[in-house]
């Protein structure tokens, strides 16, 4: 499923994103631009346990952005990029983007993403990749600013 999406992703994006790399898994997929090996910082489409988003049992698709570096504090600077940024992106995203930290982790890695609890949609594919090319639009021309 998640390499339908990858290709309904690079189908969608705005072609100023040249550098468009994703890897895809039976769980998930990863986007990012630039180099050729996955970046700290990227797009992510992933199933998550259901317990660390509500407590409940059973699964759900997290989508959107994460900030994986390996020292908080490097986080914390694209967490505040992002929140400066948020007037720019929230028109774009609403109200379910959530900036929070990472699902199940300490507060170490941070997020701006959804997650739907147990999806059940035929569209599913394509409303993936539709969702996660908004995030991309949405916050690529932020966080390349201070690239």
């Amino acid at each position: 499923m998640f390499d339908q999406v990858a290709d309904a992703v690079a189908s969608l994006i705005e072609p100023d994103y040249d550098d468009f790399r994703f890897k895809a898994h039976r769980y998930g997929l990863k986007v990012w631009f630039g180099p050729q090996k996955p970046t700290r910082v990227h797009y992510e489409s992933q199933f998550v346990n259901r317990r660390h988003i509500d407590g409940g049992e059973g699964w759900a698709i997290e989508t959107g952005f994460h900030a994986e570096h390996p020292k908080p504090a490097d986080n914390e600077a694209v967490v505040a990029q992002l929140q400066a940024g948020e007037p720019r992106w929230r028109k774009r995203l609403g109200p379910e983007a959530e900036l929070a930290p990472f699902f199940g982790r300490p507060d170490d890695w941070h997020r701006l993403s959804e997650a739907w609890i147990e999806p059940d949609d035929p569209d599913l594919v394509f409303e993936l990749a539709s969702r996660l090319t908004d995030y991309i639009e949405a916050l690529e021309p932020i966080l390349r600013d201070d690239r």
